[in-house]
This record gives structure tokens, sequence and C-alpha cells, in this order.
């Protein structure tokens, strides 16, 4: 975790109300990982005390860049759609746990919902990279909120769902995850809690229906060390991540981003308390209580 002064390159608005904003910070390029972020103070002048936590959205080690993706929803987003290229923002990170790849893993599904690509984003990047396949899963109210599919990679597939039909299918995104559930090794997930859920229940199901082998480690493998087997599937592991055919990225209110004000709190399947801003953001589907009502 660093604590930068970050230069504003470039801000725009790219859907209605949601913006686009890349910052000049090298530090930050060097070990951040998809599904971290970092926590943003708004200048002295503004009267606003809470710093605001932002997802990696993209990383460009080359140019030493990152950029934020937000919706302007109050004073303190609202601020900062008035920066322009030059200002220097306060940054914290990288914080949180991040998305867990397993190195077997070769078909990525990602899905997103509405702001939720922001979560995901920088996943698609990093699986390219590596030499796997992405489809990405888009869901939004309307066309005038569908991301511009010219801010991805032309080797994504990327398919849309809209809630009124105007682009896409009609319908929710989680309407579409049967139909590639078969194909992908690993899925990762961002977006409202009630689509979370959702697509929780539905791979829930999944090894039933497709009657596929898990990418866990096979029966008798790695006994040579003793105890390594039960130490890495521990809940809240990398490896318990890792294990999960989903991966959900929680988008909960942030105070400190730090664990301290307990703001941002889940409870997971054991009716224990667990903290979006460390424990998370990542979790594990099957690690959360999706009836607790959050």
């Amino acid at each position: 975790m660093q604590l930068v002064a970050a230069e504003l390159v470039e801000s725009r608005e790219i859907l209605p109300g949601q913006w686009l904003q890349a910052f000049h910070a090298p530090a930050l390029t060097v070990g951040p990982r998809a599904g971290q972020f970092v926590h943003i103070r708004p200048g002295d002048f503004s009267g606003l005390i809470l710093r605001r936590p932002f997802s990696f959205n993209t990383v460009d080690r080359a140019s030493g860049q990152i950029t934020i993706h937000y919706r302007a929803v109050g004073r303190g987003t609202d601020w900062f759609t008035r920066l322009r290229p030059g200002d220097r923002v306060d940054m914290l990170g990288p914080l949180g746990q991040p998305f867990e790849v397993d190195p077997r893993s070769r078909h990525l599904l990602l899905i997103a919902g509405g702001l939720g690509m922001a979560g995901v984003r920088m996943l698609a990047d990093d699986a390219l990279r590596a030499g796997r396949e992405v489809t990405l899963l888009f869901g939004a109210a309307s066309v005038t909120e569908v991301y511009p599919s010219s801010l991805l990679p032309d080797e994504v597939e990327y398919v849309v769902a809209t809630d009124d039909g105007s682009l896409g299918h009609a319908g929710y995104v989680t309407d579409l995850v049967p139909a590639y559930e078969g194909w992908a090794d690993q899925a990762f997930a961002c977006g409202p809690v009630p689509m979370l859920a959702a697509l929780a229940r539905l791979v829930a199901g999944r090894s039933n229906r497709l009657g596929v082998a898990s990418l866990g480690r096979k029966p008798g493998r790695g006994r040579g060390r003793a105890g390594s087997s039960s130490r890495a599937a521990e809940p809240g592991s990398p490896a318990a991540r890792r294990k999960a055919f989903l991966q959900v990225s929680m988008e909960q209110n942030m105070g400190c981003a730090v664990g301290a004000c307990l703001g941002c709190v889940v409870m997971d399947a054991q009716g224990a308390p667990q903290r979006v801003c460390r424990e998370g953001p990542v979790f594990a589907s099957t690690e959360l209580d999706w009836e607790a009502g959050w």
C-alpha cells in the first residue's frame, strides 16, 4: 500500500453521469491486481472529509497511468468531475483482495451490471495478456447506459442485455449466463447485490447441470506436505477464491477502507461479519450469505 500524488491526464464523460479519468501515478501501476481499488481524497478546499474508493479500471505500466470509472452521485464524486488535466489528488492503494485466476483456466466469463464494469475491466486486459479467452456479459437498463464497446479490447466477446430490450438481449444479464457456463472455466462478476445474489444461486447448481469436473485439487495431490492442502482451501484464502467457479466483487459503501469503521460489512455463510474493504471486495460466491439483506 502506497500514498501517492496522482496527476490527472484526461477526464471525459463516457455515458450520462459516468466518467472515465486517467491519472499519471507510476507507483500505483507496479503492484495492483484486478479487483483491487484505490482510496482517493478530494481537495481540502472542498469541505469533504472522507476518501472515495474507486476500482482499478485499467493499469498501463508502460505509461504509468491508471484509470477510474465512476458515476457522479453526490458531492464527493461531483468534485472529481470538475478536475482538470494537471490537477493532483492524493491516492492510497492498492487496497483489498483481488480476483484469483486459476493457472489452468483458459476461458474466463466476466459479468458486469451497470457501473460494475469498473470492477472487472482490468481483469479482461490481464486475461488477454496471459493468452486466455474472455467473454464479457454486460447488463444495463437501456441502450443509453450501455458501456461503449470501443473502450474494450477487440479480442473480448462482448454480449449486452438491456432491461427494456433497446439493445441486445431483452432482459437481465443473468439470463445470458446459462449459454456460457459450460464454456467457462471460471466466472467473475461485479454489479448490484441483487444481480450477484441471482448469479450465486444460478451457479450453485452448475455442477449438477453440467456434470463437469471442477478445477479443484485432484484426490491425493499435495499430500507430501502435511496440512498444506487444508490450509490452502481455508475460507477467505486466495486458494478458496481460486477454486470457486464464481468470484464476486462487492460494491458496499466504504468510510475508512482500512477495516476500522466497519461501515462496509457483509455476512458470510457462517454468520460472521466480513469487511468488504479488507476481506474483500472479492469473495467466492459460496462464502457469502445472500439472504442476509445487507
